[in-house]
C-alpha cells in the first residue's frame, strides 16, 4: 500500500464504516501478501486460510490503531494464528486436504480479469514454491515475511516468537542457500 499516514487514516475510517472502495483498497494490498505467505507454509489450505485471515482483519478494523507497517504486521499475525489453528486441527484430525499439485490443472477465474495481475501472481506463486522447495520451513517463513510481507526484523521476530538475532541469522542462511541453488558457481577449466 502506498498510502501516507493521512490517506491510511481516511481508508481505515471508510473501511470501518463499511465503504466498499476502502475495503477493496485494503484487500488489494493485504490479501496477495497474506496468500503468498500462507501458501509458503501450507499450500493445500492457503486459500481458505487467507480468507479466514482477511475476515479476522475486517472484524478487527474497529479496534486497530497504527500506521501502515503496524497494519501489515497485525494482518500477518492474524494469518499466522489461523495457520497455527489449522495445523492443530489437522493434527487432531490426522487427515490432509487434497494436495495442491492435484488441483493445479483446474482453471480459476483471473482476479479482476487483468492479465498482468495473473502473470504477476503466477510468477510470485512460482517463486514461493521454489523458495519452499529449497529452504527449511523456518527459513521459508522468515524470508516470506521479510520479502513478501515487507516486515521489519523486529516485527518478524514478534510474529514468529523468535529473537531478532535469530530472525537475521535464519534470513542470512536462507539467502545464502537460495544463492547457491539459484546462481551456482561457474565451472572453470
Amino acid at each position: 500500500m502506498t498510502l501516507g499516514p493521512e490517506r491510511l487514516g481516511d481508508v481505515l475510517g471508510a473501511a470501518r464504516a463499511g465503504e466498499g472502495w476502502a475495503l477493496a483498497a485494503l484487500w488489494r494490498d493485504l490479501h496477495p501478501r497474506l496468500f503468498r505467505y500462507l501458501r509458503s507454509q501450507e499450500p493445500s489450505a492457503a486459500e481458505d486460510l487467507a480468507s479466514e485471515a482477511w475476515l479476522g482483519v475486517v472484524r478487527g478494523l474497529a479496534v486497530f490503531e497504527g500506521d501502515e507497517a503496524t497494519l501489515r504486521g497485525w494482518a500477518f499475525t492474524i494469518a499466522r494464528r489461523r495457520l497455527i489453528d489449522h495445523r492443530r486441527k489437522q493434527a487432531r484430525r490426522r487427515t490432509r486436504a487434497e494436495p495442491h499439485e492435484r488441483l493445479d490443472g483446474l482453471e480459476r477465474p483471473a482476479p479482476g480479469g487483468a492479465e498482468d495481475e495473473v502473470v504477476e501472481s503466477l510468477t510470485a506463486l512460482e517463486a514461493v514454491d521454489r523458495i519452499r522447495a529449497l529452504l527449511t520451513p523456518e527459513q521459508t517463513e522468515v524470508v516470506i515475511l521479510r520479502v513478501v510481507g515487507g516486515l521489519e526484523v523486529a516485527e518478524v521476530a514478534r510474529i514468529t516468537g523468535r529473537r531478532p538475532g535469530a530472525v537475521r541469522a535464519l534470513q542470512h542462511r536462507a539467502l545464502q542457500q537460495l544463492a547457491r541453488n539459484i546462481f551456482p558457481e561457474p565451472v572453470t577449466d
